[in-house]
């Protein structure tokens, strides 16, 4: 996809290898599994993964976002809501090349443009300053809902999380705060059932990029002999190498990035008041013309 290389549609080169990791994954995957492997696939340098938009949201994560909206726009991926991306059938059988995807970028374009569509430039967080390529950045309530846990003081925020724990079934969950303590924010017990329970070290990073692995293990060590399970939450993102270096050795850390974290509030309903809204269907209304 060297073609699209810096140009103002710079996310198309997104697109075929978005269709490839969904059939190597049998046709669906999870938004942030999706993400990672394109960008191991591509070996995008950390550094690029790291540069965040104004917003703090990852500039190639955001850019994968909205390559997949225009493919379900082009009818290679399901428009499912549900939290995974999936190929249609249409996806399935695609054997795109450069010019392919430059030709549905196009006529989606123009197709947009004639229901009157086209993102504004707000809605898409373009400005005159972007002369390189296209700021394509969401603003919707889950942008603003990160953008608030990341204008939140240290302390704030690990009251915040504090509360997320406790809303999401821990026990005896206490904000230590403690300086030289290794990174742990917190302390709290897992119940499973009547008979198991964990005791479990959170950490709280309000973080605009992303998690390193040497980060994932110094809360390791501060967590040796004190813990059964380690939780680290962010509301920026984590590292390929730092979510290899969760899963290496013994104790477990968990990992909870800004994407997750927003899942988190939605499902709870913490801090959000739920609402009801609608896309018009214009295929529908296609027979009655």
């Amino acid at each position: 996809m060297e073609k699209f290389k810096g140009s103002k549609q710079a996310f198309l080169k997104y697109w075929i290898p978005l269709i490839e990791v969904l059939k190597e994954l049998g046709g669906s995957g999870k938004p942030s599994e999706v993400t990672d492997i394109i960008i191991e696939k591509l070996k995008i340098p950390e550094k690029e993964v790291e540069e965040i938009l104004k917003s703090g949201v990852s500039r190639v994560r955001n850019q994968i976002a909205w390559t997949r909206m225009y493919l379900v726009k082009s009818g290679f991926l399901d428009s499912s809501k549900r939290g995974v991306w999936s190929l249609t059938e249409k996806g399935f059988q695609a054997n795109l090349t450069d010019e392919d995807v430059y030709n549905c970028f196009q006529e989606i374009r123009n197709t947009l443009s004639q229901k009157n569509e086209i993102l504004k430039p707000k809605e898409a967080g373009h400005t005159e300053d972007d002369d390189q390529e296209d700021v394509l950045e969401f603003i919707d309530y889950r942008t603003e809902l990160l953008n608030t846990f990341k204008g939140l003081s240290p302390d704030g925020f690990e009251r915040l999380c504090q509360r997320l724990l406790r809303e999401s079934g821990f026990e005896q969950v206490k904000v230590t705060g403690k300086s030289g303590d290794g990174g742990i924010d917190g302390v709290g017990i897992l119940q499973v059932n009547p008979f198991v329970s964990f005791d479990v070290l959170f950490q709280c990073k309000r973080y605009k990029g992303a998690v390193s692995s040497s980060q994932i293990r110094d809360f390791r060590g501060a967590m040796l002999g004190r813990a059964d399970k380690g939780i680290i939450i962010t509301t920026g993102n984590f590292t390929s190498d730092a979510k290899k270096e969760a899963r290496r050795v013994p104790p477990p850390i968990e990992l909870v990035d800004g994407e997750q974290l927003v899942k988190m509030f939605e499902n709870l309903e913490l801090g959000l008041k739920p609402k009801k809204d609608y896309d018009l269907d214009y295929d529908f209304f296609e027979d009655f013309k």
